[in-house]
């Protein structure tokens, strides 16, 4: 079973969402909060596989508890999903850099709704690769953590060709092409890579690529 928290100040987007997610047998909502303080709190009672977080709320925004998410190790296993109503913006990134798994624009087809909440359960991100290349584009031109490459130290030469295509929107089978390796074994990399970085999915890889200089965007 699939456990969600619903984070969202509008009552109405919340109780629509949750209408349609009542209705999977295998996911179940077990909270819903109005904003970002109130949903940590139940996130930290429920333990939930994925929150739902709208990126604009009062007391705490979606960026903040987010953050707050990301940095608790008893909150490891909570998959941020960030709804918002406008699509890639600077807002969106900043929840990405702040440890999100991807993110959801509110009016999605409910079919890609439910795959979006069972990808982010499995722990996978939710950035398909015109999405990444997108948000290369606009928003990780220029580095801000001059300390992110320290990290890369510790990848392997393979780790770190797996983070670069990573970074550049290439699915696992399409890694394993380029490297002439198998998909397992370039999922092993970057679950490695991952390990080491403490990264918490491969959105943060990208931000990471991109903050460290290992890939710049007149790469992609």
């Amino acid at each position: 079973m699939i456990r969600v928290l619903l984070v969202d100040d509008q009552p109405l987007i919340r109780s629509g969402f949750r209408a349609l997610l009542d209705l999977e047998d295998d996911i179940e909502v077990v909270a819903e909060a109005a904003d970002g303080s109130e949903g940590l709190e139940l996130a930290k009672q429920h333990l939930p596989d994925v929150a739902l977080i709208d990126i604009q709320m009062p007391v705490a925004d979606g960026i903040e508890a987010t953050r707050r998410i990301a940095v608790d190790p008893a909150l490891a296993g909570v998959h941020v999903v960030i709804l918002t109503n406008y699509g890639l913006d600077e807002y969106v990134f900043n929840a990405l850099r702040a440890g999100a798994a991807g993110f959801l624009v509110k009016d999605v087809l409910p079919e890609d709704f439910l795959y979006a909440v069972r990808v982010a359960a499995r722990g996978d991100a939710l950035l398909a690769p015109s999405i990444t290349r997108k948000l290369i584009n606009q928003y990780v031109a220029q580095p801000l953590n001059t300390g992110a490459g320290t990290g890369l130290q510790q990848l392997t030469n393979r780790e770190r060709e797996a983070v670069a295509l990573v970074a550049q929107g290439l699915s696992n089978d399409e890694i394993a092409d380029r490297l002439v390796i198998s998909p397992l074994t370039a999922k092993t990399h970057i679950n490695r890579a991952m390990t080491k970085l403490h990264a918490r999915d491969r959105a943060q890889l990208v931000v990471l690529a991109y903050e460290s200089g290992l890939v710049t965007p007149h790469n992609t």
